[in-house]
């Protein structure tokens, strides 16, 4: 008597699953080139060559991102993503559905507990659910096709399966992608298909070498992890810029692994233009683009090229099996630079006048860094990465260095100054020739004009001189300033009531050196 946990059911017919057309005509299509974003996306550009007229079968599905997928060639190609009966190796393939692996094999199935007989029969194969039918799952029961009828067997009591003469082969429903040439003259047509598609990225990092006092060894890595495909000999390139991928977070409903709700969720999704601190796979990382640094002294920017703001670094042709990754030497130039300390005291008022003490970051505590100022000397613009600096083979520090142009100034922080001691105060000062606080109204909102005095002190406790970067910033308008430091307007001051200035001061500093720095604004003060 059968277990009460299966039933036996007679049926008459079984629908099968249509196998591969006859007609399907197997083409080979490869991977030469790839465009590296630094954000988890790739421009893959993949090969196929056809010959006369017909459907030709495409192993390699591609996994578009929404919009960027086409298909180039000299003859009329149409492509189609279809589900195929697949024969693949058995002994290389991991165990998947019993349903799908045994269909058409007789089997013996051997039940859970002493008392069940064991279910002898042919499994049978079942046309596969619609995605809106398929509702949990693979199918709770495993169905064989037994001398007394279809029998139903619950596969949580299964203990073991026999199949009797396997083979060395089982069947798996795969997605092919089908190109379908038309009438053409040539006796072969070459069809390029490009598209982007996440799983292969780079991350650049740089190695700066300041033994020389005088001459820095600036050297660019690339380290590439390969989550995509296997590449054979794939022309590589490395891009560097900040792209805009509207759709980025969309996949192509031409994918075999979407569905038209999975699609409508994601374009539906609200998420905009990536984070400046996003990596691969959208998780945080400080280096995914390519922020811009701070203006810091003299800029000189050489002309590279013309059109967006992309760069592409070729690296030849690479060989990389998926799931490999590779580190290598992008490019390595020397340029003269020199040792300064930074001093950056951040603007301490919000953009209506108000004092607000609570900042956060490398800068809130208003501390001087020792820091190296050189120009990009590479050919090409150096991208946002982090930039490790050693000196005689010792560490020295690691910052992230944004983008810079070729030839374009940049100044890099390596580690505090410690010995370098600062001061920054600030006080409010009553104008006698006012006889109080001036009342002015802008935009229906009220505000009273103040007349700030402020004091720098830094004081050089090494044994040597420095040469001292000071940058002030404030908000509202500069009245006099000792000095004779450069004033220029922020970017982030166009839409406040008061500018947003920073004043630049450099100066020597003798070792023992005190120096005082006086200067004096005005602010509108939100009332």
């Amino acid at each position: 008597m059968f277990s009460p946990r299966f039933l036996a059911v007679a049926f008459a017919a079984v629908v099968l699953v249509t196998p591969a057309r006859a007609d399907d005509i197997p083409a080979q299509s490869k991977i030469v080139g790839v465009d590296l974003f630094k954000n988890g996306l790739v421009v893959v550009r993949r090969e196929a060559t056809l010959s006369k007229p017909g459907t030709y079968t495409l192993d390699d599905v591609p996994q578009p991102v929404h919009g960027t997928y086409w298909v180039e060639s000299a003859g009329p190609v149409e492509t189609v993503v279809k589900m195929r009966d697949v024969e693949v190796p058995a002994a290389e393939t991991a165990p998947g559905n019993l349903q799908d692996d045994l269909a058409g094999k007789k089997v013996t199935v051997y039940l859970k507990g002493d008392r069940h007989v064991p279910v002898i029969g042919t499994v049978m194969k079942i046309k596969p659910a619609k995605a809106e039918e398929a509702i949990g799952g693979p199918s709770r029961f495993l169905v064989v096709q037994t001398d007394r009828g279809r029998t139903y067997v619950e596969s949580a009591e299964i203990a073991a399966v026999e199949a009797h003469n396997p083979g060395e082969t089982i069947t798996r429903r795969q997605p092919r992608l089908l190109l379908t040439l038309g009438a053409t003259e040539k006796p072969q047509t070459k069809v390029t298909i490009h598209y982007l598609t996440r799983g292969l990225a780079w991350a650049p990092s740089y190695k700066i070498d300041i033994t020389d006092p005088a001459t820095l060894t600036l050297e660019q890595h690339a380290v590439i992890r390969n989550e995509l495909a296997d590449l054979n000999g794939a022309e590589v390139r490395l891009i560097s810029g900040y792209p805009s991928v509207a759709m980025a977070h969309v996949r192509s409903p031409l994918s075999p692994r979407t569905s038209w709700a999975a699609f409508f969720q994601e374009l539906n999704r609200q998420d905009g233009q990536e984070n400046v601190m996003v990596g691969q796979g959208f998780s945080a990382q400080p280096i995914a683009y390519n922020s811009i640094a701070p203006a810091d002294g003299t800029l000189g920017a050489i002309p590279t090229g013309e059109g967006v703001d992309l760069h592409y670094q070729p690296i030849g042709k690479r060989t990389l099996a998926e799931g490999e990754s590779l580190d290598l030497t992008v490019a390595k130039e020397s340029a003269a630079y020199a040792r300064v300390v930074e001093w950056l005291v951040q603007d301490n008022r919000n953009e209506y006048g108000v004092y607000n003490s609570r900042r956060q970051g490398d800068d809130a505590d208003d501390t001087a860094w020792d820091a190296l100022k050189f120009k990009n000397p590479l050919s090409f613009p150096m991208t946002t990465g982090p930039a490790m600096v050693t000196a005689g083979g010792a560490f020295n520090g690691q910052r992230v260095s944004f983008w810079v142009n070729a030839g374009e100034e940049t100044i890099l922080r390596v580690n505090k100054a410690l010995s370098v001691r600062t001061r920054a105060v600030e006080n409010e000062i009553q104008l006698k020739d006012r006889g109080g606080r001036e009342i002015v109204w802008v935009g229906g909102r009220q505000f009273r004009q103040s007349t700030v005095e402020g004091e720098l002190t830094v004081n050089n406790h090494r044994k040597e001189a420095i040469q001292l970067l000071i940058r002030r910033r404030f908000s509202g308008d500069l009245v006099q300033a000792e000095g004779s430091p450069k004033s220029s307007l922020r970017e982030e001051g166009v839409y406040c009531v008061n500018r947003r200035n920073e004043l630049l001061w450099s100066i020597p500093l003798k070792a023992g050196e005190e120096r005082k720095l006086k200067y004096t604004y005005t602010v509108l003060v939100s009332h």
